[in-house]
């Protein structure tokens, strides 16, 4: 049987990779899950496609409160585990996922009373809002399970254990793939979905999922006393998770809120902008696939070391994450500006869709590098239980900025649909810039 990972005494590199590899595998398939998605619903025309990119925003909330409470668990799992306090992690867990089914039953209602609004805010309307709802309303309907593995997963991560997560994810993606169409054509008989085909597709491997997941946190010592009891509400706790839940879940949630404010002004160049810009974005996502699971890896590997007192090994883990993060990038980049154009014709032969995709991804290429820089040294804040940074951030990168620079590239130097792609590389990297001098004055000061 392999050895089980010291986050507090193994080397900082041979961590990383153990950790990061499997979770960057498993966020590829986990892509590609979506890739897939954007492919078959490239079988029902333009209009499906554009739906997709219009419902982003809306799932991606569902997705931002997940992500958000299952770093927050996460974080204080690591710190009492790497503590040596088994039972506050335990109980930290099970008060996790009673926050999460909450939070997901909230959502849904929310989002069934939101999501026609928002999308006519967007410019839909007739046929092309109703196929956007169509999609929606079953993700919707589903979004405790959509919820739930990641916060499921949020125990093995703290141990350093992201093999399960790398399953599930290639496993799902190999579902979606009969799934899909199954739902979708209407094969064997059942009826023809359309988009709603996708998502109920989506919401079944989560389901899937959360289960495979939950077999494997029952071997885990998060589970080891876990009692039905433990699920009772405690105040404590509660608000413990929340305080690096919530700003967790905000930051995430400012990504979608970008991606309305993205949409919003791309929509003044037409519904093709508008699929670019969905397809181009997802080709942006698998190419940064090597570099999320650092994000797991510096989460993890901090949150112990806080835990333990391991302050040096606190700064060596940050910087070392950042270090390969962006030399993966610089390379991404590259690789994208080679095969933009026959990228974007994998998903769609319409050739105004093709050109702006191809035109966001030249931008997309100078910008890519500047990820990691970003997302790991907020996630390395995380592991020190200090989520708020991230926020901060999050609402610059996401709505601040790009409000004034959009408006100020696009319509004041007429520099057109340019002024979105360029103006998104701005952005990214002056947080990029900040984050790192910030990262530096904090992170390294506590482990000086």
């Amino acid at each position: 049987m392999k050895p089980a990972l010291s986050l507090t005494t193994d080397p900082i590199p041979k961590l990383t990779w153990q950790i990061a590899l499997p979770m960057s595998i498993g966020m590829f398939f986990n892509t590609m899950f979506n890739v897939v998605d954007t492919f078959c619903a490239g079988w029902l025309g333009t209009e499906a496609l554009a739906a997709l990119s219009l419902s982003f925003p809306v799932f991606f909330t569902v997705f931002a409160f997940g992500s958000g409470i299952a770093q927050g668990t996460t974080a204080l799992l690591s710190n009492s585990l790497g503590g040596g306090n088994s039972s506050d992690a335990r109980q930290v867990f099970a008060q996790a996922l009673l926050f999460v089914i909450v939070v997901g039953l909230i959502l849904s209602f929310a989002g069934w009373l939101a999501a026609p609004w928002l999308f006519r805010q967007l410019g839909a309307d007739g046929a092309y809002l109703g196929t956007a709802l169509a999609y929606m309303n079953v993700i919707l309907a589903g979004g405790v399970f959509v919820l739930l593995p990641m916060v499921v997963n949020s125990a093995l991560s703290a141990e350093g254990n992201t093999l399960p997560y790398r399953n599930f994810l290639i496993a799902g993606f190999l579902a979606n793939l009969l799934l899909n169409p199954l739902f979708i054509l209407g094969w064997f008989g059942l009826p023809k979905m359309g988009v709603g085909g996708i998502a109920l597709a989506t919401v079944i491997v989560q389901i899937g999922g959360g289960l495979y997941l939950w077999s494997h946190v029952a071997k885990s010592e998060v589970h080891r006393g876990l009692r039905f009891h433990d699920l009772k509400p405690d105040r404590d706790t509660l608000c413990r998770i929340a305080g690096q839940a919530v700003p967790a879940a905000l930051n995430m949630l400012t990504i979608a809120i970008g991606v309305f404010v993205m949409t919003w002004f791309v929509k003044n160049f037409g519904q093709e902008a508008v699929a670019a810009t969905g397809i181009a974005t997802r080709i942006e996502q698998i190419v940064l696939m090597p570099s999320i699971g650092l994000n797991a890896a510096v989460l993890s590997i901090v949150g112990q070391n806080y835990g333990a007192g391991h302050l040096h090994r606190v700064r060596e883990a940050w910087i070392t994450n950042v270090k390969y993060g962006a030399l993966m990038m610089i390379v991404g980049g590259l690789l994208v500006v080679l095969t933009r154009d026959l990228a974007m014709r994998v998903f769609t032969d319409d050739p105004v869709v093709i050109a702006h995709g191809r035109d966001y991804l030249l931008s997309a290429s100078l910008t890519l590098a500047a990820y990691p820089v970003l997302f790991v040294t907020v996630f390395a804040l995380q592991g020190l239980k200090r989520p708020t940074y991230g926020l901060w951030i999050g609402l610059y990168r996401q709505l601040v900025a790009p409000i004034v620079v959009f408006h100020t590239l696009i319509f004041t130097l007429g520099w057109g649909l340019w002024g979105v792609w360029w103006g998104v590389c701005f952005v990214t990297w002056s947080a990029a810039i900040f984050s790192f001098f910030w990262g530096w004055k904090r992170i390294g000061g506590r482990a000086s």
